[in-house]
């Protein structure tokens, strides 16, 4: 059901819940990469919010990098992720750490594992701040750090937007099927990027 503040469903993660996650994980990653400079790299758009606050949480010396991918589906290929938009940083040396929204197939994550790994990176690892598990179709993924595991449920808020309505909410929100501007229709709209159908 729609809530008076917003236009979609009621509140799944309250920003509250979802900044004291975040701390924790900033801590957990301190520990795991003191000393080591990391690189944190996001995928565009919807783990940007995300990234700025665990960033903002991580109290360790650390850089950022963003990469741009997009969902494609080939005439005779099957469907994939490609990428638009490459890192300016070079990653040879470099404790490398993406940074995810959500983690669903694991087909976005293990494309840029693969994109990743023959530039020799000293690590590569994955966090992400919601995690489906049960979703899986790929095992191999660096996943080593989740936020949440959530339901098989379509979420906006939060870095998560729907043909780019209500990223800016601060909660994370379920949405409905009636609660879907005109124009969003059919299961296509769990993400309109890489992260929705094949996150």
């Amino acid at each position: 059901m729609s809530t008076s503040s917003s236009p979609v469903g009621e509140v799944y993660l309250s920003r509250e819940e979802i900044a004291r996650r975040v701390g924790e994980l900033g801590a957990e990653l301190a520990s795991a990469y003191v000393g080591r400079n990391p690189l944190l790299v996001a995928p565009l758009k919807s783990s940007v919010v995300f990234l700025a606050d665990l960033s903002r949480a991580l109290p360790i010396p650390h850089q950022v990098d963003f990469l741009e991918l997009a969902a494609y589906t080939g005439a005779g290929s099957g469907s994939g992720v490609r990428l638009l938009k490459d890192l300016d940083a070079c990653v040879v040396g470099r404790h490398v750490l993406i940074v995810e929204d959500v983690v669903d197939t694991g087909m976005t994550l293990n494309f840029l594992a693969r994109t990743l790994l023959p530039r020799q990176p000293a690590s590569l690892a994955a966090v992400t701040l919601l995690d489906r598990p049960y979703r899986r179709l790929v095992d191999d993924v660096p996943l080593e750090h989740v936020g949440f595991t959530v339901p098989d449920e379509l979420f906006a808020g939060y870095g998560l937007g729907l043909e780019e309505w209500w990223r800016a909410l601060p909660d994370l929100h379920f949405v409905t099927a009636e609660e879907l501007p005109a124009s969003l229709t059919g299961d296509g709209f769990r993400r309109p990027e890489p992260g929705a159908a094949a996150a």
